[in-house]
């Protein structure tokens, strides 16, 4: 089969959730790259979506959200063949079990769970009726390898979500819909930065053993460093394309080796 790398996804409409920072964006720069028309969501207007990128505010951790992304989307393009449920995060507070409130819990999976639960019933009937379309869930490596001392709901959340996409992928994959979990380990975003600015304005160190002292919480990172999100977006970008076109119904690690197990 002959594909055009360059323009492999024209005519193809793209929505990346949480798409205005960090892995995110990269994801949504890397399918306007490959000609997708792409819409993104989050909570509060970027300074800079991208050139070309449409953009919809709107807070996914709510049934209300998801429901004004699926009607805009609807209404403006008629139909979507790519789904990439990026939107997740932890803001829980360290400490254990213990300190963790069922409001934790709930607005732990309400982000990381229930947000793509709800977009994915959104679209699927119109990806079904055209027997055609990907759905990506960005999960992590937490979801096997969890942090319980700060982010124990978000690694529930996620592995909760790695179990339902296999399950999911199993009833729509028949239908023309392939459904594919991507679980990235530490990615150096913008946020990260800070985090190991603040790492070493508090223990009196550099960034560079700041990010040490990281590496080694995670047990290691056989790669060195934690990934980019260019390279995270370029996994995305193939498992979206025709070119992965056999595949569903897998998760797909990229933590620079950070996850020992098979």
């Amino acid at each position: 089969m002959d594909f055009n790398f360059e323009n492999e996804l024209k005519d193809k409409i793209a929505l990346v959730t949480g798409g205005s920072k960090g892995a995110g964006k990269a994801i949504a720069d890397r399918l306007l790259k490959a000609g997708a028309t792409v819409i993104t969501t989050a909570r509060n207007n970027p300074e800079d979506h991208g050139n070309g990128i449409h953009f919809i505010s709107a807070d996914l951790s709510k049934p209300e959200g998801t429901q004004k992304v699926v009607e805009e989307i609807q209404k403006r393009f008629g139909r979507l063949d790519i789904l990439v449920n990026n939107l997740g995060g932890s803001e829980t507070p360290g400490g254990g079990f213990a300190v963790l409130t069922d409001q934790h819990w709930e607005e732990s999976f309400q982000t990381n769970l229930l947000a793509p639960v709800r977009l994915d019933r959104g679209f699927l009937p119109g990806m079904i009726e055209q027997r055609g379309g990907v759905i990506i869930h960005i999960a992590s490596i937490q979801a096997k390898l969890p942090l319980y001392d700060s982010t124990l709901p978000y690694a529930a959340a996620k592995a909760a979500l790695v179990n339902y996409s296999k399950s999911l992928s199993n009833e729509v994959t028949p239908k023309g819909v392939r459904v594919l979990t991507v679980s990235p380990g530490w990615i150096m975003t913008s946020s990260s930065t800070r985090m190991l600015q603040r790492i070493a304005q508090s223990s009196g160190v550099t960034t560079e053993e700041a990010e040490k002292s990281v590496i080694d919480a995670l047990g290691g990172i056989p790669f060195g460093r934690a990934a980019w999100p260019e390279e995270v977006a370029e996994l995305v970008g193939f498992l979206v394309s025709p070119r992965a076109g056999y595949l569903t119904g897998t998760e797909y690690i990229i933590d620079g080796g950070t996850v020992r197990t098979i």
